[in-house]
């Protein structure tokens, strides 16, 4: 005896449905930079800090200085306009490096990563979501301070494209490097509560020796060379040369701007963090296995 199949003679079985797959990378990506800004801007006490950090520096040192001194007499570069790339600088480097190095540290601590990494969710798209993040909170970040600057401290902001355009690929290529080594040193701290106290002594040591806090060329020479080895002190230098008029080009060490050696030294550290990333980032604890 023949058994039957359930389906009547001549039918063809209906085939079961395919499981829907994932969104595309992009799709996956916008919808974890969606997800992170939201989460950033849950943090109050962080936005506060990153956000009026900037500002509130650039306001101590025009008060001490006094904003209508002039740098060098004759020039006609007040303080308050010198110090503005300085603390678009830093502000790149508190959103980008900074926030990331400890966020990530935090979110390995506390499991996060590890669930996450039991999603499908690709890492790519984890990784991009952070880097969209951090794009939007420095431009919101800078378009404030400049927007103060301009206000409150009179200073002259740039008129003519070519600089807007050397501001775009600094701001941009310097927030990029700047995420993806802070995601790199992230596996530094040992947990999650010690990432704060090794993260920011670093983040002030470059402040100080990369002309943020400083005239740049008053500083010792030993120290410009340390400084030269890392991307805020090329990042502060690229703002200058927006800010600043071309005569100012002679404050700095070489005379020159040196925007090709900005953009090699900011792609050298994108690369290096990116190698260095790949090889030690770390989605668990260490003492998880």
């Amino acid at each position: 005896m023949t058994t039957t199949t359930g389906a009547p003679d001549g039918a063809v079985a209906p085939r079961p449905h395919a499981a829907p797959g994932l969104p595309g990378l992009a799709r996956l990506a916008w919808s974890r930079t969606v997800f992170e800004v939201r989460g950033f801007f849950r943090e109050r006490d962080a936005v506060v800090f990153v956000f009026a950090y900037p500002i509130l520096m650039l306001a101590i040192f025009a008060t001490v200085f006094g904003s209508d001194e002039e740098l060098i007499p004759g020039s006609g570069v007040r303080f308050p306009q010198y110090f503005l790339p300085g603390m678009v600088a830093t502000g790149v480097m508190l959103s980008s490096f900074q926030n990331l190095a400890i966020s990530i540290a935090a979110e390995r601590d506390d499991g996060t990563l590890k669930r996450l990494r039991a999603t499908p969710l690709p890492a790519t798209a984890y990784f991009l979501g952070k880097t969209g993040q951090v794009l939007f909170s420095t431009a919101v970040q800078t378009a404030l301070l400049l927007a103060v600057a301009a206000v409150v401290f009179d200073v002259p902001l740039p008129t003519d494209a070519g600089r807007w355009w050397t501001f775009a690929w600094v701001l941009v290529l310097g927030t990029a490097t700047g995420a993806v080594c802070g995601v790199a040193f992230s596996s530094v701290p040992r947990s999650g509560r010690s990432a704060s106290p090794v993260v920011i002594p670093v983040v002030l040591v470059l402040q100080f020796v990369s002309g943020v806090f400083f005239r740049f060329d008053e500083l010792p020479t030993w120290m410009q060379q340390v400084a030269s080895v890392f991307p805020l002190k090329w990042v502060a230098q690229g703002m200058r040369s927006v800010f600043l008029p071309d005569e100012a080009a002679v404050l700095e060490p070489s005379g020159t701007w040196q925007h090709g050696a900005t953009a090699a030294v900011l792609l050298a550290w994108l690369v290096v963090g990116l190698v260095v990333g790949v090889r030690t980032f770390r989605w668990r604890r260490r003492d998880d296995g």
